[in-house]
């Protein structure tokens, strides 16, 4: 809390960018101060209305205050006139012209922000038989000179029976008001959907061929969805979004704690991603050029604690062992009833929950990568702010989480931010002078090259830190146990003193301090542990294949990854990126029936491994703090890479052994 009266205490999200702020400044002053993303045309005059921000009411321990929409001035002439003129959502104010005057939590909504968030979801999706759940049948009534034609419902069954062979449907309420309409309006042909091969859905006047389905995968941090055509197969628009929740907390379990202290937030946190993933709905029709009317089917897969609070489920049961769901099985609902605005017909298909911290999104993992028909043994990681892991074949598969926390996405972190433009994302580092060179989202130049305009960059992503610390590593500046080496100051002037430790000075306004190289320790050795712990009940001591999922686990470098310990030593060749498995895997299911059914059995069969009850876990964590590893001696890793194995050997410099596949 501030210790003057003149000063209140203001906080951003989804930036997590929080500070001290004088009473009497604007909200878009703070934001220029703290160096959040809060666009501005007009200069703060009121005209533009791009600097529109919402007020968040709540009492918010982690940070030490209790936010109120009146701790902001009220509405001045200017903002009403403003309101009048173009309009305003409500509960949204113009950042320019609302005056801090209290402790106050501020969101900045995606269009108010100068640069947008880069959903990095892509959609890689194995070939598949499109067979979808929904289908279209055209049928034509009997020639008019024989006195024949369509006189109600009935007749239409008929016809489907005699003219495609389908028997003892069952019409929904729905179909039924749809069949008189379009009767009463048509030429005597229609087109009816039937879901499942058994029941009517809606009934259309003439010929129609659009059916539509949207496939989400609700993430922790992102939500991504896919507008695919039910009968091409053809993905027609990805849209990607930030999860809304995050105000609530950067990671699962700080949502399931504010759940457990404040019994509303669960419905504002369910109401939010309802709202958030309606929005996509729209986002994606536009994008395409199609109506909401033409979507009839969706599915969604998520992480236990986004899948129960999409369906109001009570998630607290997840925060305490033996983390209990609601229901483990595959859901079906009508779309609506989760606010999806879509043809009247469409429903909701969420794929299973594997375990306690084991979601439909690994479900989906699962059938996009298929280990359960591999010979090899497969190892399927999703990195995130709960990394999810898959390690099997077609004899057994075992399913673990383990939780590592938000520093992969650049919380946590010093200098850290999402992979917004600009943000630093590669970087390497001169073994002989110490001086780095990185790249930047966005640009494809790098720093030391023609063009460059990310020099003075105020942040960097999760992928951009990780191979910053890979390098000082790799550069001796930093030693196996992650402390800055001592003579490090002597070797290199972008080491310098930070309080009791040292920070490597990357850019004038970015640095790699000792807090950042623990924060991607701790992460590192959450994951690392949960993998050893997967393979030491299966009973191995290496994997066949790797492959890396996820938005964030698609974008890192496999050598960096290695060289941190991020993942077990390997042939890097037996290394691959899978894209957003789980949303491809949403996808499969979406145009094709019998994946659901498939895994829905797939599922049952999965051993799942709880880490937060296993003494071993502990063990594998402690051990998988050091670079790469404090026993595991990387022999693959090594041929690359000379790697550092004692705090003697620290002084050590990168060294080509054999083959490399990254530009060093």
């Amino acid at each position: 809390m501030p210790d003057r009266p003149d000063q209140a205490r203001i906080v951003f999200t989804p930036s997590g960018r929080q500070g001290t702020t004088a009473t009497g400044a604007s909200v878009l002053d703070a934001a220029r101060v703290l160096g959040v993303d809060l666009d501005s045309v007009c200069g703060g005059k009121g005209i533009c209305g791009r600097c529109q921000v919402t007020p968040v009411d709540g009492d918010f321990p982690k940070h030490g205050i209790v936010s109120a929409g009146d701790h902001l001035s009220a509405f001045s002439t200017d903002e009403k006139a403003y309101r009048v003129r173009k309009g305003l959502e409500p509960g949204r104010r113009l950042g320019c012209l609302a005056i801090v005057g209290g402790d106050v939590v501020i969101d900045v909504p995606p269009e108010s922000q100068l640069h947008r968030q880069v959903v990095r979801k892509r959609l890689e999706v194995r070939d598949f038989t499109v067979d979808p759940v929904l289908r279209l049948y055209y049928v034509v009534a009997p020639e008019a000179d024989t006195g024949m034609a369509f006189h109600g419902l009935a007749d239409l069954l008929d016809a489907l029976r005699e003219q495609w062979g389908l028997v003892d449907l069952e019409p929904t309420d729905g179909a039924i008001r749809d069949a008189s309409a379009a009767l009463l309006s048509g030429d005597g042909s229609v087109t009816i959907a039937v879901r499942d091969g058994s029941v009517v859905v809606a009934v259309w006047p003439g010929f129609r061929d659009v059916a539509l389905g949207i496939a989400f995968d609700v993430g922790s941090t992102t939500l991504a969805g896919h507008l695919c055509d039910l009968f091409s197969g053809d993905t027609l628009a990805s849209a990607g979004s930030m999860n809304p929740q995050i105000r609530f907390g950067e990671d699962l379990m700080s949502r399931v704690s504010h759940v457990m202290m404040h019994p509303e937030g669960a419905q504002q946190m369910t109401s939010v991603v309802r709202d958030a993933l309606d929005d996509l709905v729209g986002e994606l029709v536009s994008t395409a050029g199609v109506v909401r009317e033409d979507v009839l089917e969706f599915t969604l897969v998520g992480n236990p604690i986004m899948h129960h609070l999409v369906f109001g489920f009570d998630v607290r049961p997840l925060g305490v062992s033996p983390f209990t769901l609601e229901t483990s099985r595959s859901i079906d609902i009508v779309a609506s009833e989760l606010g999806l605005s879509a043809h009247e017909a469409a429903r909701l298909h969420a794929l299973p929950c594997i375990a306690g911290h084991v979601g439909a999104d690994t479900a989906a993992a699962i059938l996009s990568e298929a280990p359960n028909r591999s010979d090899a043994m497969q190892l399927i990681v999703d990195v995130g702010t709960n990394a999810e892991i898959v390690l099997g074949n077609k004899d057994r598969i075992l399913a673990a989480s383990s939780p590592t926390g938000p520093a992969f996405e650049g919380a946590q972190i010093s200098s850290g931010q999402r992979a917004t433009p600009g943000a630093i994302e590669r970087v390497r580092i001169d073994t002989e002078t110490f001086e780095p060179r990185f790249s930047v989202v966005g640009s494809p130049v790098w720093s030391d090259e023609e063009n460059f305009t990310g020099i003075d960059s105020s942040g960097i992503c999760g992928s951009g830190i990780i191979e910053a610390v890979a390098e000082l590593y790799l550069s001796g500046l930093v030693m196996p146990d992650g402390r800055f080496a001592d003579d490090a100051p002597r070797r290199s002037a972008r080491v310098v003193p930070d309080g009791r430790t040292f920070s490597y000075r990357l850019t004038r306004n970015v640095s790699v301090t000792q807090a950042d190289v623990r924060a991607i320790q701790l992460a590192k050795a959450a994951l690392s542990a949960g993998i050893r712990l997967l393979m030491t009940h299966m009973g191995i001591e290496s994997v066949g294949q790797i492959r890396l999922a996820g938005a964030f686990g698609s974008h890192i470098d496999p050598l960096y990854a290695m060289v941190i310990g991020l993942i077990p030593d390997c042939d890097l060749d037996d290394v691959s990126a899978a894209g957003n498995a789980a949303g491809a895997g949403a996808v499969m299911a979406l145009l094709d029936r019998s994946s659901r059914a498939s895994i829905d059995e797939v599922v049952v069969g999965v051993e799942r491994i709880e880490t937060a009850t296993e003494s071993r876990f502990q063990d594998y964590f402690v051990e998988s703090m050091a670079f790469p590893h404090r026993t595991d001696p990387y022999p693959e890793l090594s041929q690359l890479v000379h790697l550092a194995r004692s705090v003697d050997d620290g002084r050590s410099t990168r060294r080509r052994r054999g083959r490399s596949r990254r530009p060093l």
